[in-house]
């Protein structure tokens, strides 16, 4: 995002100035499957490991700046694991603390980095977003009995205006605004949105494409605005029983949407053909662009996010008893 006048053009300012500016990464054989250049932005080369430091940053920039936090200030929110990270590590580099509400199902790994970079965490049962007890609302009561801000990363536009104003703007500057079709899923719908009005503002004719996973109501959405919810997903922090604020008015042209299986046969091909270790949802986008380059055809340049590691879900996406009561592939060398 910036750098530091004192050590040359080269040296970040702190964590805040190693937040982005993520390479773009040609999948090989995503593009050579399709004819076309599947491109992925590198996201989990962000200091907190995924996309969704830009998120944290954006939303602490942003109460910052409206006055609603100030040194010594408390952050609280809810989230399945990502955003917490970004708010905390963000919040620790400039003198805030961070309280984060997570359900329990999310992977182990997520809880345990969340303790060990400082976050105040509050791990509750998992329960439906129309349910009181589900984590967004819980952490919405928590800020209001303690005084503090609540990020609410899922209508607050910051999220969604930091992704117009950075990853936007990167990713055509990063194809000389040779890009035909972005695609991603969403959670909050920061992502989608905010890239998509930028490259949409840039040039018009992109298509801008929603990956949605199984027991997400976001597909259904877009293609016939219907939100109903049909069968489940390992992934966790995408997909919707609602349309969070972030997404009113983006300017979404289509959606896929990514069973399981197929989204995990992409993790496991990049991390054994081409050294790359991604997460479910990275799959998921992955997947979506391979589908989306099939429907436009040989030529076409489309871009997705790589939005975190594959790490962060050792004990699920690869877990060989985890995948298989379920049914879903196993990695061939974990066999």
């Amino acid at each position: 995002m910036t750098t530091s006048g004192t050590g040359g053009a080269g040296v970040a300012d702190g964590l805040v100035g190693a937040i982005g500016n993520t390479p773009l990464i040609r999948l090989r054989r995503a593009s050579e499957a399709t004819g076309c250049n599947i491109l992925g932005k590198a996201e989990f080369m962000n200091p907190g490991g995924s996309v969704k430091d830009r998120a944290g940053l954006a939303i602490i920039l942003d109460a910052e700046q409206r006055g609603a936090l100030k040194p010594g200030g408390v952050v609280v929110e809810g989230t399945a694991g990502n955003t917490g990270i970004g708010l905390t590590l963000v919040g620790n580099a400039r003198g805030y603390r961070s309280v984060i509400v997570m359900p329990e199902t999310q992977s182990r790994e997520k809880s345990e980095f969340l303790r060990m970079i400082g976050a105040d965490l509050r791990l509750i049962p998992a329960k439906p977003y129309r349910d009181p007890g589900n984590y967004v609302h819980y952490s919405r009561r928590l800020a209001e009995e303690m005084g503090a801000v609540w990020a609410n990363q899922f209508d607050n536009l910051a999220n969604r205006e930091g992704h117009r104003t950075t990853t936007g703007p990167e990713i055509l500057a990063q194809t000389d605004g040779a890009v035909d079709a972005f695609t991603c899923s969403c959670g909050t719908g920061g992502t989608l949105a905010g890239v998509g009005m930028a490259l949409k503002a840039a040039k018009p004719a992109v298509r801008i494409v929603l990956a949605d996973p199984e027991g997400s109501g976001l597909y259904g959405w877009v293609k016939a605005n219907d939100l109903t919810v049909a069968g489940t997903s390992i992934t966790e922090g995408i997909g919707q029983s609602r349309v969070p604020e972030n997404l009113n008015g983006a300017p979404i042209d289509d959606a896929v949407r990514i069973p399981d299986a197929e989204a995990l046969e992409q993790v496991f091909d990049l991390m054994v053909h081409e050294g790359l270790s991604i997460g479910g949802s990275a799959g998921i986008n992955v997947a979506a662009a391979i589908r989306v380059a099939r429907d436009l055809g040989p030529g076409h340049t489309v871009v997705t996010i790589l939005c975190d590691g594959g790490a962060r879900y050792q004990s699920k996406l690869f877990n060989p008893e985890f995948l298989r009561p379920r049914g879903l592939p196993v990695p061939s060398w974990l066999e």
